[in-house]
């Protein structure tokens, strides 16, 4: 029944706007899972975007529209794997749908999350914006069709829409306590980092040109007793409420540094950074300790920083990592390319490399226009004297096309996933 929802999704006609499937490939995929006998799914709907158009011009809109089916897509791909549907139901309406079952408590703290994700801040016109979502949740009924259990979501779409107090509402009217899954979470988290039960996967790197393994991006997982796995964006959204972004971030570097210690050289180690972790105004120092306690060579570190980072503190952060790159660290910018880039980053920051978001990535082999993109990207990386970093690359004609282009390091499921320490020691030493 996968190999049935796949091909729905693949057969779907795509929004021209966000290339993600649209209302018809969604029914074709709810059709397929109500048979396959379970489902669950949440409506995502942004009330503030016609304020959006209004301010900053339909294009403006468009942008904003493009840069939240980014953020759903990372999110559904991070937290619930390429099996997930993603798609744009309307015209300021998205589902994400699991044919895998989730507890309900799950299902809901992950509704959560991904609010928190989409309202972080984007910018147009060089302005800091933010888009609340409301979301409406629904798990299948046996035997329900693709038609009712869209109905049933629509109609509690509705009814959200109607109330001030909410921005998430079951299907059937119920709803837990507000805030309880998280407020649960973050407790349970306080007791993860003092019980040391949060691991960190290593994401493997390769050159472009000889294949050889480069370095490995850090990412946090935690395993809970509860709730199953919880990837790094929920999990970063859950310390973020707690306040323990830094602490988190602390945990994940320490962590990540014993791991890369003994990995043969080159092999480079990197780590993400977020605005929370700049906002103390301590963050190059805490970070130049961490080296030192590990005895890990700076040379050999990369912090991958977000253009979403930047918009929070430009000041605060440029002068952070001015101080890190002077002691050796190299720094890369993160999702580059997803619709907002900053030039003013290019220019006033010492980057050592752009990260070319997946988005970019995916439709390269066969559509001349994102071909076209990439190849300016990496040409205009080349004129600053920066390396190029592509990620989600999943086949052989991706690879070739980065190879043409002049990228110069690769990460993705072609080659590798996520792997735990100990099989990156093994690929490091080989």
């Amino acid at each position: 029944m996968a190999s049935v929802m796949k091909r729905a999704l693949a057969e779907a006609e795509r929004d021209v706007l966000t290339g993600l499937p649209g209302a018809a490939g969604a029914r074709a995929w709810f059709d397929a899972a109500g048979r396959a006998g379970f489902v669950q799914a949440m409506q995502v709907s942004l009330q503030r975007l016609q304020s959006v158009n209004l301010a900053y011009g339909k294009h403006g809109g468009d942008r904003a529209l493009v840069e939240v089916a980014r953020r759903i897509a990372d999110f559904a791909l991070e937290e619930l794997g390429p099996d997930a549907l993603v798609a744009r139901s309307g015209g300021s309406e998205f589902l994400l749908a699991s044919p895998v079952p989730i507890s309900r408590a799950r299902w809901h703290w992950l509704a959560e999350a991904l609010g928190q994700a989409i309202s972080r801040p984007m910018t147009l016109d060089g302005e800091a914006i933010r888009l609340q979502p409301r979301t409406a949740l629904i798990r299948g009924l046996s035997g329900e069709g693709g038609a009712q259990l869209l109905d049933r979501l629509d109609q509690a779409s509705i009814a959200l829409h109607r109330s001030t107090a909410r921005r998430i509402l079951w299907a059937d009217g119920s709803h837990p306590a507000r805030g309880q899954s998280a407020a649960s979470l973050e407790a349970d988290l306080i007791g993860a980092l003092h019980r040391d039960e949060i691991a960190v996967l290593f994401q493997p790197q390769f050159d472009v040109g000889t294949g050889a393994l480069c370095g490995a991006e850090a990412l946090a997982r935690w395993e809970h007793p509860r709730y199953g796995r919880i990837g790094a964006e929920t999990l970063f959204a859950v310390a973020e409420r707690g306040d323990l972004v830094t602490q988190l971030t602390e945990h994940v570097a320490r962590r990540a540094m014993k791991a890369a210690h003994d990995w043969a050289a080159p092999v480079r180690l990197s780590l993400n950074v977020t605005a929370e972790d700049f906002a103390l105004g301590r963050f190059a120092q805490i970070m130049r300790d961490l080296i030192a306690e590990a005895d890990f060579p700076a040379d050999r570190l990369t912090l991958e920083i977000t253009e979403r980072t930047l918009i929070a503190d430009f000041e605060d952060c440029a002068t952070a990592i001015a101080d890190l790159s002077d002691h050796g660290v190299r720094i890369a910018l993160d999702d580059f390319g997803t619709g907002f880039s900053n030039f003013r980053a290019l220019k006033a920051l010492p980057l050592d490399a752009l990260k070319l978001d997946r988005s970019l990535v995916k439709d390269i082999a066969h559509d001349r226009r994102d071909r076209a993109i990439v190849a300016a990207m990496i040409a205009m990386a080349r004129a600053l004297d920066m390396k190029v970093i592509a990620e989600g690359v999943e086949t052989e004609a991706q690879l070739g096309v980065l190879r043409d282009e002049g990228c110069d390091t690769f990460q993705g499921f072609l080659r590798a996933g996520p792997v735990s320490a100990e099989e990156m020691a093994v690929l490091a030493s080989a």
